[in-house]
């Protein structure tokens, strides 16, 4: 699990869920995860405040149950005949990613836990992949078009970072994760209000989107005739061509002194210089494009990927790969705008986390993939 999330846990319903999901951090917070070191992030030391980003709803009967009347509800929801289509526009927008074969993984893993090794070669197909990381604009055609509610809507909360919340909300929370205080539940924190009933995103529609869970992203997919990418799709994407490089565009994270992402700068989580010039997100469209064209692949905000997750890897040669056929939490790439060396080094293309397919936060999102362009899209 990765820390710049709300530790794989969703905002708990039930008094054993909470306890349940701070045992769960608790766990987490004693995981070992490498960290630190030089300008090339190669070596580490232990991570501390649990690894993990996003939040686990609930588990046994009452997961089930919720799990089946949500799938339901979905299913029931994008059967409404839309008042509108997607359509291309400055934000929507893909790349054809050429069929290849590249190292998957890493021989050098920075966080044991996550299944990062063993490197092995993989070959994809060609395929189509979002420019961008899907925007608030974009998220919101979806929902006029469909009336789409998210989990994080119907449930009622989701987990918002500390630094992030006004005075007024924080005031009125009462529960906090142990492990990773700076994770709160926050009663109307979604899409639209990312740090709960006081904010909005009437400045931030060309950000990406937050607070969607797997199931939403697939929702939000299915309507714009696309999928979610698998991991292996997502990684070869993020490499942009470049073979053995921890980030899309190379070893160095500031080469020439330039920033190429949206991570945490400065003491983790006590302040962020903002030396990127963002503290929460930024534009989809900001920072230079890997070698693909793709904006943001790391940090910024996580990204759902269509497999489930597993931390046991075959060295062998592999053709498209699609993870395991079951499991209970999906894969997540990418890093957020949270991430920091000391602490959550994931921001790295071979870098990677989990969630439960419910969990939604505030640096959580997604961008889709297609194996054939979808028609409104053609020139």
């Amino acid at each position: 699990l990765s820390p710049d999330s709300p530790l794989s846990m969703a905002a708990p319903r039930q008094g054993p869920g909470w306890v349940a999901l701070t045992c769960w951090v608790l766990w987490l917070g004693s995981a070992t995860c490498l960290r630190d070191g030089d300008g090339d992030g190669r070596t580490g030391e232990e991570e501390r405040g649990g690894c993990s980003c996003g939040n686990n709803r609930a588990s046994g009967r009452e997961g089930a149950a919720q799990k089946y009347s949500l799938e339901a509800s979905v299913s029931q929801q994008l059967k409404q005949e839309p008042r509108a289509v997607p359509s291309r526009n400055e934000h929507n927008q893909m790349v054809l990613i050429p069929a290849g074969v590249f190292t998957m993984g890493t021989d050098e893993p920075a966080i044991q836990q996550d299944g990062e090794w063993p490197a092995r070669r993989v070959r994809v197909h060609s395929f189509y992949m979002d420019r961008y990381e899907v925007s608030n604009a974009e998220f919101e055609k979806f929902v006029n078009a469909t009336g789409y509610l998210t989990e994080a809507e119907r449930f009622g909360d989701s987990f918002v970072f500390e630094g992030m919340l006004s005075e007024p909300v924080k005031s009125g929370i009462q529960q906090a994760v142990a492990a990773a205080p700076w994770w709160m539940p926050v009663k109307g924190a979604n899409w639209r209000h990312p740090e709960g009933p006081d904010s909005n995103i009437s400045n931030r529609l060309d950000h990406p989107v937050l607070h969607v869970s797997w199931n939403d992203a697939v929702a939000f997919c299915t309507w714009a005739g696309k999928r979610l990418p698998t991991e292996a799709e997502w990684e070869y994407s993020c490499r942009g061509g470049l073979e053995n490089r921890l980030f899309p565009w190379g070893n160095k994270l500031h080469p020439r002194g330039q920033h190429y992402a949206n991570i945490w700068q400065g003491e983790f989580p006590k302040s962020n210089t903002e030396e990127d010039g963002y503290k929460g997100t930024a534009p989809v469209t900001a920072f230079p494009p890997n070698g693909y064209g793709l904006y943001n692949m790391v940090g910024n905000s996580w990204e759902w990927t269509s497999d489930w997750w597993t931390v046991n890897h075959s060295a062998e040669e592999t053709y498209n790969p699609k993870g395991p056929p079951t499991g209970t939490d999906r894969v997540k790439k990418g890093g957020s705008y949270m991430c920091h060396k000391s602490y959550c080094y994931r921001y790295r293309c071979a870098a990677r986390s989990q969630n439960t397919p419910d969990s939604s936060a505030s640096n959580l999102g997604f961008r889709c993939a297609a194996d054939t362009l979808p028609d409104y899209l053609k020139e």
